[in-house]
């Protein structure tokens, strides 16, 4: 077991309706899936597209990836004997359909909840996930290691290892590297490209126009599978000369068909592209490849949504739509008029105005154009709006190389993922002082979407870094305002702003903007007993408690920090001189955030005040509602007042 806040788990069961689902409401396992007789398969997926609907439609999650993956997920539980047989799971939007088939059908109105399941694989919910999924392209390289591992420990029968990856994570870096070590290590590994030519967003790069035009014929595969088999038989084809036979075959196909695949370029097997919706077909390439010896790759095309129209016509739309009529496919919305803007649409519509006074101003995103809300940017300025595809690595090395010749870099990119880049930061970016602005989305915990997305490490992983200034705004004007200043001549280094997901606080944010001065944080009130340093928008469950204490006759003083790098020292050395109590208040890891970067300079400079700090605790956090996770994570008003009134006490 991962280092987890335990959560009770929601063990609630809803039987799966027989009359509704005669089959499925059978299946408790693989096992069960592999009784059926071959042409009871497509009712099975009938009755996963209609299940998934019904759940979703009331529950939301990940709709149209799992609705495009529904035959290949039956065929893969059909021909492969699971759990043993492993299956690894790429991103994980597309594994609903395999939660069903492996004993979670009762327990799926449990999706993403507090103490539910997880809305992506996770192997402390079940056997049957093999590895963590949530971040795109580490399937073929986890799925290798197990192949290889099979092989090493000589395991008997054969354990049959297939990775599932999607056209848009194998465009990502570490999907290439998988790619290139899988055709120079010994294994048996598949690989399954599920192909729907979209990701969250349409896919962009060289890459995705390739994927659409591959073509293999039905009658080559065919003549190639059973020269195959013959060579074999005649002793002709074996471990030593399957490189160069695979190079010599290559080269023929390449001659007659004017075709070169780039997987086949690497010594890698290619079958495909097949229908990824024809089940029957699907079944009968797997029986024929999955006892081949070395790497291969299956090429499926799919249709994102498939089995529900309106997600079919719009794929990005329903990549994870919330709560929608069954019948007429109509999003349902709260019905809310007027109310507060989401950051990322503050964000958006902030970088459009400033990018039409600042021709310098670029837009970069990760296959996030819509999600970070570049899509703006795009729509008002395209040539200067930069969608890289899921190469986070990438995207801030490309920025670099902008501000190096004269350009102000906008990187927008969700916090989790930019973990990934975090070398790219140091190494591209702040060892040459270059102005990139790294607009973090989704900073703080983020929800349902759970521990892998939840963007809790930034303040940690980049304060660290010489020369960087690392800031959060409490509100929307302050998002703004920093934004202003981040594009201003006057920074000449890198600049982070973090930003929570979903709505803030105000409905009226178009606000003049202003430049602020760095590193200078605001007094929001002044108190004599307890002092309570906040950084970041969770300063509103901070207001909150500290009128709660108020009321009980403790005197709270508020500071917004804004800049935890470089830090308002003089507000430091005012609340040292106050000598009263302090509490702390982010919306991230408690490791390396602001109480710790409090405790630091309290030491360094002779002060020993007791400083309690709120936020994240060091464990990885599960998903659920967000007000659910402040609570669970003591981070919501209510545990922000205990603790000022715990500090006020323990200070007589």
């Amino acid at each position: 077991m991962t280092a987890t806040i335990a959560v009770p788990t929601d063990n609630s069961v809803r039987e799966v309706d027989s009359d509704r689902y005669p089959l499925l409401a059978h299946i408790s396992a693989p096992d069960d899936l592999r009784k059926l007789a071959p042409d009871q398969l497509p009712a099975v997926c009938s009755e996963i597209r209609d299940f998934l609907i019904n759940s979703l439609s009331t529950n939301p999650g990940h709709f149209a990836s799992s609705m495009g993956a529904v035959e290949l997920t039956v065929a893969l539980h059909y021909v492969f004997d699971t759990p043993y047989d492993r299956i690894v799971w790429d991103v994980g939007h597309q594994a609903y359909g395999h939660k069903l088939l492996t004993g979670r059908a009762n327990r799926f109105h449990t999706n993403r909840k507090l103490g539910g399941l997880s809305g992506f694989p996770n192997p402390d919910e079940s056997e049957y996930d093999t590895f963590t999924a949530g971040h795109a392209s580490n399937s073929i390289s986890a799925a290798l290691g197990m192949s290889v591992a099979a092989a090493l420990g000589g395991d008997d029968p054969r354990r049959h290892v297939v990775a599932v990856i999607g056209d848009a994570s194998i465009s990502g870096g570490l999907a290439f590297e998988g790619l290139n070590n899988a055709a120079n290590a010994k294994n048996n590994l598949l690989i399954i490209l599920n192909d729907n030519d979209m990701s969250i967003d349409r896919n962009v790069g060289s890459l995705n126009s390739y994927l659409a035009h591959l073509t293999a014929s039905k009658g080559y595969n065919t003549f190639r599978f059973r020269l195959y088999k013959l060579l074999k038989k005649l002793g002709l084809f074996n471990d030593k000369n399957r490189g160069r036979v695979l190079r010599f075959n290559n080269s023929l196909k390449s001659f007659f068909t004017k075709e070169q695949n780039i997987f086949e370029g690497l010594n890698i097997r290619y079958f495909g592209p097949f229908d990824g919706h024809d089940l029957p077909r699907i079944i009968r390439v797997l029986h024929d490849i999955k006892d081949m010896n070395g790497p291969r790759i299956l090429h499926l095309r799919t249709v994102k949504g498939r089995g529900f129209k309106p997600a079919e016509e719009n794929p990005a739309q329903w990549h994870a739509p919330g709560k929608f009529d069954p019948q007429s496919g109509a999003i349902i919305t709260d019905g809310q008029v007027h109310k507060p803007a989401k950051y990322q649409d503050v964000f958006g519509e902030t970088l459009v105005e400033l990018a039409g006074a600042n021709p310098k101003i670029v837009a970069i995103t990760a296959a996030m154009l819509s999600g970070t809300s570049v899509s703006k940017m795009q729509a008002a300025y395209p040539d200067r709006t930069f969608d890289v595809g899921i190469s986070e690595g990438h995207a801030v090395t490309f920025a670099g190389g902008l501000a190096k010749d004269g350009m102000r870099p906008f990187v927008a990119i969700y916090s989790s993922f930019l973990q990934r880049a975090y070398d790219h930061i140091i190494h591209d970016v702040a060892l040459q002082g270059l102005p990139v602005v790294f607009c973090i989305d989704r900073a703080g915990l983020v929800g349902e979407d759970g521990a892998t997305h939840h963007g809790v490490f930034d303040f940690n992983y980049l304060t660290g870094i010489p020369g960087m200034i690392v800031a959060s705004p409490r509100d929307e004007r302050h998002l703004r305002c920093l934004m202003y200043t981040a594009q201003s001549s006057s920074v000449n280094v890198p600049m982070a702003i973090r930003y929570p997901r979903g709505s803030g606080k105000e409905i009226d944010w178009r606000c003049p903007m202003h430049e602020l001065p760095i590193g200078k944080g605001e007094k929001l009130c002044d108190g004599m007993d307890v002092t309570l340093l906040s950084v970041g928008p969770l300063a509103s469950e901070a207001v909150k408690a500290i009128e709660q204490a108020k009321a009980d006759g403790i005197s709270v003083a508020h500071y917004d920090m804004m800049f935890l790098k470089p830090m308002d020292t003089e507000i430091l050395r005012e609340v040292a001189e106050k000598g009263a109590p302090i509490v702390t208040v982010e919306d991230a890891s408690v490791k390396g955030g602001l109480g710790s970067a409090v405790i630091e300079w309290l030491s360094d400079n002779g002060c020993t005040l007791p400083v309690t700090r709120i936020g994240v605790p060091d464990k990885f956090v599960p998903q659920g509602s967000v007000p659910e996770l402040y609570a669970l994570c003591g981070m919501d008003s209510e545990a922000i007042y205990r603790a000022i009134v715990n500090a006020k006490n323990s200070s007589k």
